[in-house]
């Protein structure tokens, strides 16, 4: 029997597994490190072949869906829709955060060692864009310099601008439209072949980090890590599954059709490793090429639906370890500062921990509580990052149907 490429990440993932508790119980600390970091090469290959494919795959559909559309009215109007609906997830998943650390007490159910004053974490929350430098970044000064530097978001804005010019030149825009239809064939075709190193990425990828970490990690931080996973999975299963009830959107169908794209993300922490992967799959499931090329971009900035969750659930896990009582006003305001402050960690390393550490300044809470998440960071990312591909997928489909462009599989 011939192994669906599911079946051969799902082997990857645990034979990574089993490689790196191995690495990580039968070396020294340092031996197991650079095991790890002389497989982690697979990954890195990888994802490098990824970020080659993504930023022509995103020009490509998003070029064609616009042109056939050719009227700047319809994106005006698409585009406020996905703004929109990307500020009711950013409060849903903001509030199901808080919601979570305050119901469960992760960090005042045991006894955290407090990091000293001072302690070197990694993280500069000066690194954090502020809302006219990340207004400003959206906008390219050089399209192809956008290319080379993968910047999604300034890709989107030359695609919309290259695409209603392109709708708008009649019969010799029509002729270019085929072409580069064609194009993203081709570009559709190198995506077959990327992914059949996807395996041996996830194998490459969980071998690191339980090489560095080890599985006995998990153990310590057991309930910080069921806290958090059970929240994005209430997030994931519940309120996503809610979301699209109310929009008739058959769900359990969709969460089936991105299976692959959810065990990449999973695997790798990273969601532009299944960008690829998404964007067939919500075309497989019934979206229209236009919407999935303009939400899905926008959503990989916009909507990040785990580490928003993440944000209010880390900040309230640290003031707990420490003892410091929020008071609901505190998390109110907590939460209206990271619907703004999140918008701007688009291209941002380790993102998510850049602006708690930016958050916990703000209330007088010490930086260094980061240092109690590290450790574990890793796993948690998995997890985060799988929840924020599910949502773009929903997003996606929300607006599609929104658009009347949503053409669901029929029932089985």
């Amino acid at each position: 029997m011939k192994l669906t490429l599911t079946n051969k990440i799902i082997i990857g993932f645990i034979l990574g597994l089993v490689l790196g508790e191995f690495f990580f119980l039968y070396f020294a600390p340092e031996v197991s490190h650079d095991l790890g970091a002389k497989v982690q090469i697979v990954s890195k290959i990888f994802l490098r072949l990824i970020k080659m494919i993504v930023g022509p795959l995103v020009f490509c559909t998003l070029v064609v869906g616009i042109a056939k559309l050719g009227d700047f009215k319809a994106v005006g109007r698409i585009g406020i829709k996905t703004i929109g609906y990307f500020y009711f997830a950013t409060i849903l998943s903001l509030v199901t955060g808080l919601v979570v650390v305050n119901i469960t007490q992760p960090g005042s159910l045991q006894s955290w060692p407090k990091p000293v004053a001072g302690t070197e974490t990694g993280i500069d929350s000066s690194k954090a864009k502020t809302m006219e430098d990340f207004i400003l970044h959206i906008f390219p000064d050089s399209f192809f310099k956008a290319l080379a530097e993968n910047e999604i978001l300034q890709i989107v804005i030359f695609s919309l601008f290259f695409g209603v010019a392109l709708g708008s030149i009649g019969e010799v825009g029509k002729r270019l439209i085929h072409v580069i239809e064609n194009l993203a064939e081709v570009i559709f075709k190198m995506v077959n072949y990327v992914m059949e190193v996807a395996p041996y990425a996830v194998f490459a990828a969980m071998t690191t980090v339980v090489a560095n970490k080890g599985l006995s990690i998990l153990i310590s931080y057991g309930y910080l890590m069921l806290c958090f996973m059970g929240g994005l999975l209430f997030f994931t299963v519940v309120i996503l599954w809610i979301i699209c009830l109310v929009n008739g959107i058959p769900y359990w169908k969709l969460l089936k059709e991105l299976k692959e794209a959810l065990l990449i993300s999973f695997s790798t922490a990273s969601s532009e490793a299944s960008f690829p992967q998404t964007i067939a799959a919500l075309e497989k499931f019934g979206c229209s090429r236009r919407i999935v090329g303009f939400v899905l971009p926008l959503g990989y900035s916009f909507n990040l639906d785990g580490s928003m969750l993440y944000m209010t659930f880390a900040t309230g896990f640290i003031a707990q370890a420490y003892g410091v009582h929020l008071s609901l006003e505190q998390q109110i305001t907590m939460l209206l500062t990271l619907m703004i402050t999140s918008k701007g960690i688009a291209g941002v390393p380790r993102a998510s921990l850049v602006i708690i550490a930016g958050t916990l300044t703000m209330f007088n809470l010490p930086a260094e509580g980061i240092a109690l998440l590290l450790g574990v960071d890793p796993f948690l990312d998995m997890g985060r990052t799988v929840t924020s591909v599910a949502g773009n997928g929903v997003a996606t489909c929300v607006v599609s149907k929104w658009e009347g462009e949503f053409n669901p599989p029929l029932a089985d």
